[in-house]
């Protein structure tokens, strides 16, 4: 396990979608997320298994 947490701005970037976009995801849990203070933060691993579990239903 990676200890690895994103900003909202980088999973953007790695996703290539927008900000409402990435909000949409951590609203209907389909992202894990965490706040610090009054920041968001997801964990690596957690964006690492939506992709996984993203990539299954394609395939």
């Amino acid at each position: 396990m990676t200890d690895e947490l994103l900003t909202v701005p980088e999973v953007m970037a790695r996703l290539k979608v927008g900000r409402t976009a990435v909000y949409d995801l951590i609203r209907t849990r389909r992202l894990p997320s965490l706040t610090i203070g009054r920041c968001r933060r997801i964990p690596a691993d957690g964006l690492r298994a939506y992709l996984a579990s993203r990539l299954e239903e394609v395939a």
